[in-house]
Order: structure tokens, then C-alpha cells, then sequence
């Protein structure tokens, strides 16, 4: 007789891991409400689950929490864009030039198949998905800086940044296009940091440049689909 699989219960890691996913890729638009009870439904547990779950993405700065309203998927005013944008500029360069002073083969490799995972992405015309996995090589720059606490800010600021796209971006492919990652991989590989550092503010600059930073209409979605289950 077969081995019964054993169905593990949703914890209120996994389900914030998911609910993650899903605005970092918008497929959760700022502005969405999450309900408690329907995700009670979808993922099979109870309120207790869900709340330790929305309360860890409140935490992060992805959810808003309004009391006797719910919880909504945060939406960042005008200003809130230019200043995460201004804070980007001011702390990745630096980490661009130490991590390219400290980058090993085994970085380097790293960083390359985050761009072949990108341009799958784009390959099949999930640019949500293309835009996260530019943030997590922005995030693995900062990692092999070996700076834990600006790490922890640009994790923040990255996370606020892919809210601010998902309002404000004029054009897709502009916005995860990778051949500014490659130039910087270059860099990284040449160990050659004033490049990075340089490489990183156009960059930067570029993305910034490519938002329409004027107010816009929430976008909607079921919840369900979103979360593709």
C-alpha cells in the first residue's frame, strides 16, 4: 500500500510569503483590500493565522491596517515615491562599488542567473515577475557588500519601490529591462568599483525617470486569482 502523503498545514509564514509574492509581482494591486475571511478561505485556516500574517506584512510596509476598514495593500502618495527613489540613489552606488571590490566567482555566478531568470520572466510576458527578480539582484549587490544594515533598508526601500512601479510606471519593458544589470555584472566581474558605483546612479536614475508620477486609478483582481490558487 502507498504512503499517505502528509498535507502540512498553511502557517502564517508561508501565507506571508505568498501574500508577498503577489504584491511584489503585482498581481496584488496598491490599494486591494485583503479580507480576512476570504483568506480564511483560500488557505484553510483561521483568523488567528491570517492576522499574524497580515500583521508581518504591515511590518514590512506592504499592507496598511485601518481599524474597522481591514487591511489593504499600501499605496504610496507622490511624495513617498520621490523619497524612496532619493534614498535608492543615495545608499545602492556605494554598495555597488564595495560589492564589486568584493565579488567572487561564486557572486558572480549568482548574479548572472538572476538575469537569465529575468529575461525568462520577460520571455514569457511576466513583467510582475521580471520586476521582482530585479529587486533580488539589487538585494544580493547589497549582500555581497557584506553591509547587513543597509541590506535591511534597501529591503524596505525595494519593497516600497515595486508599490511605487506598480501606481507609477509608464512603460513595462523599460522598467525590467536588464542590460544596465549586465553592465554592472561587468563591473562586479572586473572588480573595477568606480565603475559599478557609476553604473548604479544611471540606473537608478533611469527607472526613476521612467515613472509617470501622477496619480492613478487602483487596479482590481479576486483575490484568489492573485494569489494563483
Amino acid at each position: 500500500m502507498a504512503a499517505r502523503t502528509e498535507i502540512k498545514p498553511m502557517t502564517a509564514d508561508k501565507i506571508a510569503a505568498q501574500l508577498t509574492d503577489a504584491v511584489h509581482e503585482h498581481r496584488l494591486q496598491p490599494g486591494a483590500k485583503l479580507r480576512e475571511d476570504e483568506l480564511c478561505e483560500i488557505f484553510g485556516v483561521s483568523r488567528t493565522i491570517v492576522r499574524q500574517s497580515l500583521r508581518s506584512l504591515e511590518f514590512e510596509g506592504l499592507l496598511t491596517i485601518e481599524k474597522n476598514r481591514g487591511a489593504f495593500v499600501s499605496k504610496p502618495t507622490l511624495k513617498e515615491a520621490h523619497e524612496v527613489f532619493q534614498a535608492r540613489a543615495l545608499l545602492e552606488p556605494t554598495t555597488a562599488r564595495a560589492a564589486a571590490e568584493r565579488a567572487n566567482d561564486v557572486d558572480i555566478d549568482m548574479l548572472e542567473q538572476h538575469i537569465e531568470a529575468e529575461h525568462a520572466a520577460l520571455a514569457q510576458d511576466e513583467a510582475g515577475l521580471a520586476l521582482k527578480l530585479s529587486g533580488d539582484f539589487h538585494l544580493e549587490i547589497a549582500r555581497i557588500a557584506d553591509q547587513n544594515t543597509i541590506e535591511q533598508f534597501l529591503r524596505q526601500l525595494i519593497s516600497r519601490s515595486s508599490l511605487v512601479i506598480a501606481l507609477y510606471w509608464r512603460r513595462r519593458n523599460a522598467l525590467c529591462e536588464s542590460n544596465a544589470h549586465h553592465a554592472l555584472l561587468d563591473a562586479f566581474r572586473n572588480h573595477n568599483g568606480a565603475d559599478a558605483e557609476e553604473l548604479m546612479k544611471g540606473h537608478l536614475l533611469d527607472i526613476y525617470s521612467q515613472l509617470d508620477l501622477r496619480e492613478r486609478e487602483d487596479g482590481t483582481t479576486s483575490l484568489r486569482d492573485a494569489l494563483k490558487l
